[in-house]
């Protein structure tokens, strides 16, 4: 009956509910770091409203081999706040920037049992149903061998596609002047070869009167 008033009120008042919309929820897929580094877990959400002053910022952990996740950050009315039992709880920072809907989390001095998954969710009422998005970290004492290579191969396609640049451009300026070079130089030609026969007039007929028979 109360809940049959309180609609007949709205209704006699114009007031309509506002509509949620869905919110999509982003953040990378994997991220690699080393033993004692620091890394930025990025987490930013699409929403067609305006950012709410009540949006709010859940991250959560489940480490490798593990079913379950602990709840690790929360940021909700203009306030962040870390768990202070959990093994981030001296060495997580929010850098993010909720007004650009940027969620984003600093981890420091990494540690090898920190290999997991971490999830990001996000809320910006009225825009609260979302599908929540996760990156997995994996740490390592030193590079891999496999992103070492890979690496390695991507800067010397990058030089080399360089080099043939530089090398294809200073080719073409030589093939350029090479060819501006004997226009030049053929167009001086003729001239100086019309000019002289110029010079030397038309070669005048020899006179009957002195040619011995």
């Amino acid at each position: 009956m109360l809940t049959f008033l309180a609609l007949t009120s709205v209704a006699l008042l114009g007031i309509v509910p506002e509509q949620s919309q869905a919110i999509a929820i982003y953040t990378g897929w994997e991220r690699h770091a080393l033993v004692g580094s620091d890394i930025r877990l990025s987490c930013s959400f699409f929403s067609w409203r305006w950012t709410s002053e009540d949006v709010t910022f859940s991250w959560t952990y489940r480490p490798d081999g593990s079913r379950d996740s602990i709840s690790i950050f929360h940021y909700t009315g203009g306030a962040a706040y870390v768990d202070n039992k959990g093994p981030f709880r001296d060495r997580l920072e929010f850098v993010g920037n909720p007004g650009r809907r940027d969620g984003s989390i600093l981890l420091k001095n990494l540690e090898l049992n920190d290999n997991g998954t971490f999830t990001c969710d996000a809320k910006n009422p009225p825009d609260i149903v979302g599908r929540p998005s996760s990156v997995r970290l994996l740490v390592f004492e030193k590079v891999p061998i496999q992103a070492g290579v890979i690496t390695g191969a991507i800067i010397g396609v990058v030089l080399g596609l360089l080099v043939l640049i530089v090398v294809i451009y200073y080719l073409m300026r030589f093939l350029v002047a090479r060819r501006v070079f004997s226009l030049s130089v053929s167009k001086h030609g003729k001239k100086k070869k019309e000019g002289s026969q110029q010079r030397q007039g038309p070669v005048p007929p020899a006179d009957p009167s002195k040619i011995k028979v």
